[in-house]
């Protein structure tokens, strides 16, 4: 009995220093952003190249961005997210980043003006949305998909505004338009949802889609 109230004690406290610590870590976003302008974020891998066309669109995307007079906000990374940053620094426009604690890959890139680094993917993926009026969303892995989809579900269950959410590239997310079609047929989504996404390939016509869709007040 000693040992299973000892053990039950011991996870209670975990818990609650495990409480503590997401809290330290929200204040720290919250006091280090709460003064920006609005932001628009951009999602996409880390792993893309300097070469690759996509890497350029985003970069042309932070400019155009900025010249728009709002943040941009980037997980902090390299790849997509570095070129919208850099985009965004060459156009004299403000460029933040929600970096994130990992074993390899993940670094703050050189153009960021200021950055807060998390342990918790979570909190990461809150602070990204938190400021923002719009979402880009690049190509990339596991954690590209992550933030597109729970930011879609959030805009459809309206636990958040329905701001714009654009998707570049549409031979690399070409499933992604069956699969919703498919969800479509089999009822587990509306056909109103499809309205939620932008997909292109064209920067000018994501910076035309959001000029038509950021509310006007904001």
């Amino acid at each position: 009995m000693r040992n299973n109230f000892r053990q039950v004690t011991k996870s209670h406290i975990n818990e609650l220093l495990f409480i503590v610590s997401v809290l330290k870590q929200f204040v720290k976003g919250f006091s280090a952003f709460r003064v920006i302008s609005p932001c628009i974020t951009v999602f996409g891998s880390a792993r893309i190249k300097e070469d690759s066309p996509y890497y350029c669109k985003a970069r042309k995307l932070g400019t155009e961005i900025a010249k728009l007079g709002y943040t941009t906000m980037t997980g902090g990374g390299g790849g997509i997210m570095e070129a919208a940053n850099r985009g965004a620094k060459e156009a004299n426009g403000l460029s933040m980043g929600c970096n994130i604690l990992l074993p390899k890959e993940q670094k703050p890139n050189i153009y960021l003006d200021k950055y807060v680094t998390f342990n918790h993917f979570f909190i990461r993926k809150e602070l990204l949305r938190k400021y923002s009026l719009a979402f880009v969303v690049f190509p990339g892995g596991f954690g590209t998909l992550d933030e597109f989809f729970e930011t879609l579900t959030l805009i459809q269950t309206k636990k958040i505004k329905q701001l714009p959410l654009i998707v570049f590239g549409t031979k690399y997310y070409s499933a992604v338009d069956p699969q919703l079609k498919k969800m479509i047929e089999w009822g587990t989504i509306s056909t109103n949802d499809l309205e939620l996404i932008l997909f292109t390939d064209s920067v000018n016509e994501a910076i035309s889609y959001l000029k038509e869709k950021i509310p006007s007040n904001e």
